[in-house]
Order: C-alpha cells, then sequence, then structure tokens
C-alpha cells in the first residue's frame, strides 16, 4: 500500500515538473549548441510527434475530447522553431565539412529525398510552403475565425433550448449543467482554436525566411571565412539549409492538416473513418455512375486504358455489392418502446408550482443574467432582496430568472404568480438617460419611457455617458434599468408577496423574543388567517412591518374587541402612527397636509356604508381625483410631501380610490403623533 501511494506521489511530481521542465529544454534548444545526434533524435521525435497528433485528430470522436489541442500545438510550434534555432547554428558552424554536419536525418532530407540536386531541393520546398502556407493553413485558419463566431453566436440558442428540455422533463438537473459546461467547454476550444491557427499560420512565414537567411549566411560563411568556392559553398550550405527546412515543413504540414481536420469536424461523437465511407459510399448509385464515367474514358484511344477500365470495374463491383446488401427494417416502433422504458412514470412531483416572483428575459439579455459569466443583473437582484427584506420587514421571495423564446430578443417580463404586473424593453449596449425633470438640452439617442417610473428617457451611446450627466440626465446602465423596475414592482406588489407562511416565520422569530406576547396572540386570541390579512393590508398601503413586535401587542390589546382585519389594521396604523409620518416627511417638526373642505367630508361621512365603502356619485368622484392629483403635483414640484388629512372611518376608503395617484399618502386625523405640528397648504373642495 505504501509502495502504491509512493509511485503515486511520483507519478504527480513527475506530471507537476514535466511542463516547466519542458519549456527550459526548448529554451536550452535556443542557447546550447546540440551535437548532430541530439539534433537527430530531436527531429525525429518532432516528426513522430506530428504524426501521432494527426492520428489523433482522425481517430478522436469528436472535436471536444481532444480540448487541450490547442496548448499541444503552440508546444508543438515552439519544438519546431527551437529546432531550426539549433540547427541553423550547427549548419553555418560546420557546413564547410560537408552535408553530414548537422546529422543523419538532415543529410538524409537534402541527399535522399531530393537527389542531392538543390534546385529541385528549392521547387519541391517551395511547394511544400504553398501547400502549407496557402492551401491548408489560410484555409484552417478561416474555418477556425467562422467556427468561433457561430459557436459563439449559438450559445445563447443552445442554453434556451436546454432550458426547453428541461422544463419539458427530457433532461434532469444534472444533465442540463453538463450541457451547459459542453457549450461553455466547446466555445473556449473554438476560440482556442481561432488563435493557435495562427501559429502554424505564422511557423509557414518564420520556415521561408529562415531559408532565405540561412542560404545567404551560409554563402557568405563560406566563401569569406573558410575559402570555399562559391560552387562548392552554394552546394553544401543549400543541401544543409533544404534539408533543415524539409525537415521542418513536414511536420507543419502534418500539424496544419491536423488543424484544418479537427476544426472541419462535426461536433458530434463520431469516428472520422466510419463518417467518411458511411457518407460516401453509402449509396450506390454514386459508384455506379463513377464507374461508368471511368469506363467511357478508358474506351477513348490514347488514355491509358488499362488504369481506367481497371478503376471502373472496381468502382463497379462495390456499387454492385452495396446496391444487394440487405436494407435495415425501420425501428421507429422499438424506438417509441424504448423511448417510453426510458421516460419516467408522471407523478405530482412533476408538477411544478407557479413563481411566486420571475423575471423572463429575451435572449440578447440572456448574459445580464447568466451566472456562470458573473452577469451584473443577478448581482443587483440578490441585493434588491436584501434592501426590501430590511425595509418591509419579512424575507422577500426568491426571483426565478429564466429565458423566453415568446419574447422579443431585447424585451423582458416581470410577473408575480405567474401574472405579469410589467414589461419594459431595453438596448443591451446603450446607457438610459432619464430626465428628472430639469436638464439642459436634448440628447442624441433613442427616446424612450423609464419602465419604473415612466419619466422621458434616451437610450445613448456609452462614449456620451458624461456629457448626459452634464446636462442634468441621470444615466445608468441596462441591468441597472431592469434592477429598479422589478424593485418598484416588488415594493408596490409587498402584500402579494406575504402570505400564510411568511405570517408563521414572522411569529416564530418574535416568540424568540417575546415567546408570552405570540402565546397570547395566536391562536388563543386572533387566528393566523387573520394577522396574515392585517399585515397584507398594511404592506398593501406602503407600511413596514418591521416593528412587529409593536404590531402583535396592537393585535393583541384589539383582539379582544373587534376580529375585522379592517378594524385591526386601523388601531395599528395609529400605534404606528410616529413611524408611518417620520416615512413620509421625515425628521421635521411640521408635516405639511391638504384636508377636504369641511362640506366635502360631511358628505363623505354621511356616504360610508358597511365594509368602509363610501356611496358617492361617479361624476364627484372623478372631480376629486382630479383635484387630489393637481395638489399631489404642485407638492412634488415644491418637493415637500403630499398628504392629505382625513377622517377615520374614510381614511381607508380614500387611500383605496387614491392609490394610483403617485406620491400621495392618506393619513387619518388620530395617526398623527401629538408632538407634529400639521401645516394646512389647502383644502380640496
Amino acid at each position: 500500500m505504501a509502495a502504491d501511494n509512493n509511485k503515486e506521489r511520483l507519478a504527480q511530481l513527475i506530471r507537476g515538473v514535466g511542463m516547466p521542465l519542458l519549456l527550459l529544454a526548448l529554451l536550452a534548444m535556443v542557447l546550447v549548441p546540440l551535437p548532430p545526434l541530439a539534433l537527430d533524435m530531436l527531429f525525429t521525435f518532432n516528426i513522430a510527434l506530428s504524426v501521432a497528433i494527426l492520428l489523433t485528430t482522425i481517430y478522436v470522436g469528436r472535436p471536444l475530447d481532444f480540448a487541450v489541442f490547442p496548448t499541444i500545438l503552440l508546444l508543438a510550434t515552439l519544438l519546431r522553431l527551437a529546432l531550426n534555432v539549433a540547427s541553423t547554428r550547427v549548419v553555418l558552424l560546420n557546413g564547410h565539412t560537408g552535408t553530414s554536419a548537422a546529422g543523419k536525418v538532415i543529410e538524409a532530407f537534402g541527399e535522399f529525398v531530393i537527389g542531392g540536386n538543390y534546385a529541385v531541393g528549392l521547387v519541391v520546398f517551395a511547394i511544400l510552403v504553398i501547400i502549407n502556407f496557402v492551401v491548408v493553413t489560410k484555409g484552417a485558419t478561416r474555418v477556425s475565425e467562422v467556427s468561433a463566431r457561430f459557436t459563439l453566436d449559438a450559445m445563447p440558442g443552445k442554453q434556451m433550448a436546454i432550458d426547453a428540455d428541461l422544463n419539458a422533463g427530457v433532461i434532469d438537473q444534472e444533465t442540463a449543467r453538463d450541457r451547459r459546461a459542453e457549450i461553455s467547454e466547446e466555445a473556449d476550444f473554438y476560440g482556442s482554436m481561432d488563435g493557435a491557427s495562427k501559429f502554424i499560420r505564422g511557423d509557414a512565414v518564420a520556415g521561408i525566411l529562415i531559408l532565405l537567411i540561412n542560404i545567404i549566411g551560409g554563402l557568405l560563411i563560406g566563401t569569406t571565412q573558410h575559402d570555399m568556392t562559391l560552387s562548392a559553398a552554394g552546394h553544401n550550405y543549400t543541401l544543409l539549409t533544404i534539408g533543415d527546412g524539409l525537415v521542418a515543413q513536414i511536420p507543419s504540414l502534418l500539424l496544419s492538416t491536423a488543424v484544418a481536420i479537427i476544426v472541419t469536424r462535426v461536433s458530434r461523437s463520431h469516428d472520422m473513418g466510419t463518417q467518411v465511407f458511411s457518407q460516401i459510399f453509402n449509396d450506390y448509385r454514386t459508384l455506379a455512375v463513377t464507374a461508368s464515367i471511368l469506363g467511357i474514358l478508358g474506351l477513348v484511344p490514347g488514355m491509358p486504358n488499362g488504369a481506367f477500365i481497371f478503376l471502373a470495374g472496381l468502382c463497379g463491383y462495390a456499387a454492385y455489392r452495396i446496391a444487394r446488401k440487405p436494407q435495415q427494417a425501420p425501428q421507429e416502433p422499438v424506438a417509441e418502446e424504448s423511448a417510453d422504458k426510458l421516460l419516467p412514470e408522471l407523478s405530482w412531483q412533476d408538477v411544478d408550482p407557479v413563481d411566486l416572483v420571475s423575471l423572463e428575459v429575451g435572449y440578447r439579455l440572456i448574459p445580464l443574467v447568466d451566472r456562470q459569466r458573473n452577469g451584473p443583473l443577478v448581482a443587483r437582484i440578490k441585493g434588491i432582496r436584501k434592501k426590501l427584506t430590511e425595509e418591509l420587514g419579512f424575507l422577500v421571495s426568491p426571483v426565478h430568472i429564466r429565458d423566453n423564446l415568446d419574447l422579443g430578443p431585447n424585451a423582458y417580463r416581470i410577473s408575480l404568480s405567474g401574472v405579469s404586473v410589467g414589461a419594459g424593453e431595453i438596448n443591451a449596449d446603450k446607457d438610459l438617460a432619464i430626465n428628472p425633470g430639469q436638464v439642459f438640452g436634448e440628447l442624441d439617442g433613442i427616446k424612450t419611457t423609464d419602465p419604473a417610473f415612466g419619466l422621458d428617457s434616451y437610450w445613448i451611446d456609452n462614449s456620451l455617458r458624461e456629457e448626459a450627466q452634464m446636462m442634468g440626465y441621470t444615466v445608468v446602465d441596462p441591468s441597472t434599468v431592469i434592477a429598479t423596475h422589478l424593485s418598484e414592482l416588488l415594493k408596490s406588489n409587498a402584500h402579494e408577496l406575504f402570505g400564510h407562511e411568511e405570517c408563521q416565520q414572522l411569529m416564530d422569530r418574535l416568540a424568540s423574543i417575546s415567546p408570552k406576547l405570540v402565546e397570547d396572540l395566536t391562536p388563543k386570541l386572533l387566528p393566523m388567517s387573520v394577522i396574515t390579512r392585517v399585515l397584507q393590508g398594511l404592506l398593501e398601503e406602503h407600511v413596514p412591518i418591521r416593528n412587529i413586535r409593536r404590531i402583535a401587542e396592537t393585535l393583541a390589546e384589539q383582539g379582544t374587541k373587534s376580529q375585522d382585519p379592517d378594524v385591526l389594521s386601523a388601531a395599528v396604523r395609529v400605534s404606528l402612527g410616529r413611524s408611518i409620518v417620520q416615512s413620509v416627511a421625515g425628521l421635521s417638526d411640521e408635516l405639511p397636509v391638504v384636508t377636504l373642505e369641511p362640506e366635502l367630508e360631511r358628505i363623505l361621512n354621511e356616504s360610508v356604508q358597511e365594509g368602509g365603502n363610501v356611496g358617492l356619485e361617479p361624476a364627484m368622484m372623478d372631480r376629486l381625483h382630479k383635484a387630489l392629483s393637481e395638489t399631489a403635483r404642485s407638492q412634488e414640484v415644491t418637493g415637500d410631501p403630499a398628504v392629505l388629512l382625513v377622517a377615520p372611518q374614510v381614511r381607508p376608503w380614500m387611500s383605496r380610490m387614491m392609490r394610483n395617484i403617485r406620491n400621495l399618502t392618506v393619513l387619518a386625523y388620530n395617526e398623527v403623533p401629538d408632538d407634529k405640528r400639521i401645516q394646512m397648504i389647502g383644502a380640496v373642495s
């Protein structure tokens, strides 16, 4: 056991230091002169490595199974360039001694491959460079660029397809997570290949320059330093240089071919050889027509009749065998049966509850909410929940974020309990300049309306942000626009987020502090449903329930007299009067208010019906609403709060009827603390 552990630690150590040692070896090859034998070993290793990489790209099931290929491509290119430097040093130092000065591998390529004729060698080298640089490398580079671009553009659609399969129950959460990770890996791979293909392109250019430099340098060194004739120097140095170039260009061509193969592969897991044979030779008609054409060409006088007729016979025989091959019977029923076996039986677990709060976005807004890319909107939504939880006094429900193909690309929708309460459309690549009321000109942008407050706004380029701020506009980014809209909707609909579960949690927290109070309140005095209705009523009128102890004490006191939620809410509002007024008027000693004229207030008091409703004519209600709207607007211009002070019995009805008037607060006389001075600024008739 100890021996196995030691072996494992040794293997980990070797793997850990392997890459640094390889980089140091490459640096040493550039700086330290190598003997011809070492060059032979390294050139042979370079060729073997290139062949192994090419075969790996052919036999690998799919490109992502060889995800380390871009890194290997870089290392192989560096190895080849380091060998070029090392061999150049040896050729220029010892080239005058003969064609074996740089080792047997370079000599073999210079003598045997090109027959010892450096003119032929130059032509062969030029052809290899043209094939590598102009055809293979250029094509592979273009395919890598297009693949990287298309892969990145297709990411949102693929992620939405995964979400659709997950929602449909075709896959589970773990499978969806694996598929999302695979999409991210695919984008990273093709992006890396786009950059790695530039290595091969640069290597081809470097090969041409190294060849020219070596030939010119060798001629100068041979004729000036070693007293060689121009012909002898040209023979030795040119053959050595061409041999060196061929030794480098052949592995380079193999790697370029490997790059081209892997970037043109499909993403599905298939063996390349199986794909080629199944797709080219699947239809016998292809081979039959090919055999006919070759047979006709074989009958033309002057043609190599034997070769054409022989190949025509082979293609005809292959077409005959494929045509006689029995076709597989349709497998649809079996597939359906196997699919039925794979899908689990439906149960109540498959019935998803309606999300209390949900945010749906179009596909162009997915980067804003993508957790894997640290979308800015995700962090803002967490901040909104924390802030509202502190302000309102209960834990705000999580926001379920998902994409929706039915929405426009730049659109979003906010829903509560499955019902849409707000929607908007934003430009993800622009900023929103909001007109707060006092600006010094118009902006060059797309005119729109702020979705949260309905203010006039402009979508502007990011470069105009400072100019807009200097003109008095409030400039925010797209994620802030959605976050602000969500915050306002959650705040105005807080009563819909508060239910029995939240009420029970509040009572449990209060019981840990004041157990006797909760014991006396519920269920002895008031049922939980009544307490929930009271707290919902407070939240509906934008009264926080942070002071739950004061609220519970008031309910315990008033619960012996009535269990009507409206009556209890009115009593709680009186007990919370100081905090309500302070939230409206701040710490000022005076509270500016608007009242109703005595005659109008008398009519409303006399019209109060059972249940808190007021029997008022529609025309009079319309005039009252208009008058209060004008008063609220005038107060907003001066910067003072708009407060309507009415009789306690009329306040609930007035609050409900005037709820859509922005910034208007309706208070009862008994809700104003005794130490707060009331400043009368007008009366509505």
